[in-house]
């Protein structure tokens, strides 16, 4: 079994108002290279503070996250950063397009940032592949809704990620732009062969994955291969 990702015991405790807060408690699982996650519980549960401790944005309190068979905890923000924008590629609900720059700028930066080669002309082939070659040159405001989530599509793919960490992807779409950009994203993984971990609140688009992580309170409750 080549496990990508590995938590143990992690927990994430936040100070407030003179309290400790217990946001994830003694959470512990392993994703296989290639497979599909999904992690859902009710609003408030830990899911989006999980998949940010997983995706290298946040430090756990306790217990261990390695990632890429690197201890998470052991890095510094730098040595983090480079990681990220190495392996891992990410989705956002509120799409975390630069406003100042085009489609096609806003997939060639983190190739750019990799000093890569003619990123013009991947990023170009990647917008076309979530059928936007035509839109390239529109900023975010010029943009649906449905548009913007597939230029963050085509810019978490820039980078030929190991492993893709979506928050809500639908979570501000309609429900047939969401039909979209969900097959979208599964048929660009699967060409890809990288590793997904999802948070939603849908169950139908959790259901398109091979194994659902429910959490509640902060906790594991169920843990189910489909």
């Amino acid at each position: 079994m080549n496990n990508i990702l590995t938590l143990h015991q992690v927990n994430k405790i936040y100070q407030s108002g003179g309290h400790d807060l217990t946001v994830l408690d003694n959470v512990s699982f392993s994703v296989e290279a290639g497979s599909t996650l999904a992690i859902v519980g009710p609003s408030g549960s830990g899911k989006t503070t999980l998949l940010g401790l997983c995706a290298g944005l946040d430090r756990s309190t306790g217990g261990t996250v390695e990632l890429h068979d690197t201890r998470l905890n052991n890095l510094s923000e730098n040595q983090l950063a480079a990681l990220r924008n190495r392996y891992v590629g990410f989705i956002f609900q509120n799409f975390q397009l630069m406003p100042t720059l085009t489609a096609i700028e806003n997939v060639m930066v983190p190739m750019e940032l990799r000093g890569e080669k003619n990123v013009r002309s991947t990023a170009l082939d990647l917008l076309d592949k979530v059928g936007l070659a035509s839109r390239s040159h529109h900023y975010p405001t010029q943009l649906s809704g449905g548009e913007q989530q597939r230029v963050s599509l085509a810019r978490a793919f820039s980078n030929k990620p190991q492993r893709l960490f979506a928050d809500e992807p639908t979570g501000n779409l309609d429900a047939e732009t969401s039909e979209k950009v969900i097959q979208l994203l599964f048929d660009l993984n699967r060409q890809a062969g990288t590793t997904l971990v999802l948070v939603t609140h849908d169950l139908d688009l959790a259901a398109k994955t091979q194994r659902i992580i429910k959490i509640k309170g902060g906790k594991i409750v169920s843990d189910d291969k489909l």
